[in-house]
């Protein structure tokens, strides 16, 4: 690793924005480089969109429909596919997705608008489906509990996905939720090898602290689950089990994984990371990674995207069926109540 490496951060340049026509360097109008500081740090871009609720389109992805209060993310997973969606927005899908947040302010606002339409019908929302709700901003900003408090109004089913004890701030909301089947938790464990983490996922919490939050949302009442991924090839693979079994010790009712899939801009950014980071072994990951997906570090096909093809794996797959069986026989998380859905938040809408 070279002394010019960004701790703390995953992605470790800008690369070119395919969409846009004209792109700044590092260089100011006098010639000046911009100091790295300013680079490193995080700024916050605030949005007030027209609609929140998103259609889920892929059959890859359970749900009607996701919310996302935050575009980009500072956790700054180097695989994450949500990179290349801070495109369209005329940033980066480099350190720009970790660095620039853009914030939905009014996303509660526009929620329980959607929420109180006679056309809507209770289906879960997916929170978030495309960056992490309990991101670090969220400490502040709180958006994310404006929501849950949206959904607990409306007693609303939503499912959320995190790597964040944040989460635990709002075991008051989700137990809420939970009393009446509305609630599902999926915590998202990568590694438990630290020092794999620290530089993979630079600004989340450690794997150790994330079983923590799965036995805490358990011990609520709050159904809770765990999600292996992605599964890497030569880097991660083999932890599948002893993931799936702190979970399930830790009370999770249901597990997960897909696999790695570097589309689009991720690819670059992830082999500059990983020759940066494990050079002994970078080309062993990049080429197994390819294997599983045809020959291409990326691969959107429904279906197989998500799970890879061929010896890696079916491999893989095979581990993580075993461990499922041996960890996770006869548990499940409870149905979604549809029924207590209240239109209008359950008050007399005022006559005059």
């Amino acid at each position: 690793m070279s002394d010019s490496y960004k701790k703390g951060r995953g992605a470790q340049y800008n690369p070119d924005n395919p969409y846009l026509k004209l792109s700044l360097d590092a260089a100011d109008w006098d010639g000046i480089d911009i100091p790295e500081e300013d680079i490193l740090q995080t700024q916050y871009f605030y949005d007030r969109p027209k609609k929140v609720l998103n259609k889920v389109t892929s059959p890859d992805i359970p749900g009607e429909y996701s919310i996302n209060p935050y575009q980009g993310c500072e956790h700054g997973c180097i695989y994450c596919y949500a990179r290349n969606t801070h495109q369209y927005y005329g940033f980066s899908a480099g350190l720009d997705f970790e660095s620039k947040i853009i914030v939905k302010e009014n996303v509660a606002e526009l929620l329980e608008k959607e929420l109180r339409k006679k056309s809507h019908k209770a289906s879960p929302v997916m929170f978030s489906g495309n960056t992490d709700c309990y991101q670090p901003v969220e400490r502040k900003l709180r958006l994310t509990r404006a929501c849950l408090e949206v959904f607990a109004k409306y007693r609303h089913p939503v499912s959320l996905i995190t790597k964040n004890s944040l989460i635990l701030r709002d075991l008051d909301v989700l137990q809420d939720l939970a009393k009446d089947n509305l609630v599902h938790v999926m915590v998202t464990i990568t590694t438990l090898d630290e020092g794999l983490r620290r530089v993979m996922e630079p600004r989340t919490v450690s794997g150790k602290q994330r079983i923590k939050v799965i036995q805490t949302l358990s011990d609520h009442a709050i159904p809770t689950g765990v999600m292996a991924a992605p599964m890497i090839p030569g880097l991660n693979d083999h932890e599948a089990p002893a993931i799936l079994k702190a979970a399930a010790e830790a009370g999770a009712l249901a597990c997960g994984y897909t696999m790695v899939r570097l589309n689009g801009a991720i690819g670059d950014i992830f082999a500059d990371w990983i020759r940066a980071n494990f050079p002994d072994r970078a080309e062993k990951v990049l080429r197994q990674i390819s294997e599983v997906h045809g020959g291409s570090l990326g691969d959107s096909r429904f279906g197989a995207r998500m799970r890879g093809e061929g010896p890696f794996a079916d491999a893989i797959s095979a581990l993580f069926k075993l461990a499922k069986r041996q960890y996770f026989a006869g548990r499940q998380m409870p149905p979604y109540n549809l029924q207590a859905f209240r239109p209008g938040g359950g008050k007399q809408l005022e006559l005059f």
